[in-house]
């Protein structure tokens, strides 16, 4: 070996190490800053629950609003104590389905509101009056689970008029 291919591979050798060097480099400032990582974790809040009073004694709606700033996650189920069942449904051309989950999307929000998607209380173990709250617990694929206190409104309740009573507290997932 002369010195001219030593000298090639030695070059060679550094500028290997140089790339290698630059590329871990670049891969831990972009895991060490924490926004690509928080990026991708849902992170969900719950606004402007409610139940509308029902007529039925055994079953009544639920309407609240899913806002995300994280990554896409996807509820799956609601629970509560005052019902024996809490499905998921969504409403489309007037026709009302039960749905498995939702998709909520990354950085957005998925609305439950009147006419649309809501969760329906089956099998109360009493009717819903007004001034009540509903303990509404919130599952889904990634985020742990959110509970929330709905308050129970009157039947006639429109969330687009201003309500003095209205909570607007919002519950985070974890």
């Amino acid at each position: 070996m002369n010195h001219r291919t030593t000298k090639h591979r030695a070059l060679t050798g550094g500028a290997l190490a140089l790339t290698t060097a630059l590329v871990l480099t670049g891969c831990s400032d972009d895991s060490g800053s924490g926004s690509k990582d928080t990026a991708k974790k849902p992170a969900i809040e719950v606004s402007g629950a409610y139940v509308p009073e029902p007529t039925m004694a055994d079953m009544a709606a639920g309407f609240f609003t899913l806002d995300n700033k994280g990554a896409a996650d996807k509820l799956t189920s609601a629970t509560s104590d005052i019902a024996k069942a809490v499905t998921l449904h969504s409403t489309k051309g007037g026709a009302m389905k039960e749905e498995k989950s939702f998709d909520v999307p990354a950085n957005g929000e998925l609305s439950f509101v009147s006419g649309g998607n809501h969760v329906m209380f089956e099998k109360l173990d009493h009717k819903l009056k007004k001034g009540e709250k509903v303990a509404l617990t919130l599952h889904f694929q990634k985020s742990d689970p959110i509970t929330v206190e709905v308050p129970v409104k009157e039947a006639t309740y429109n969330p687009g008029q201003h309500d003095s009573n209205a909570s607007h507290t919002s519950h985070k997932s974890h």
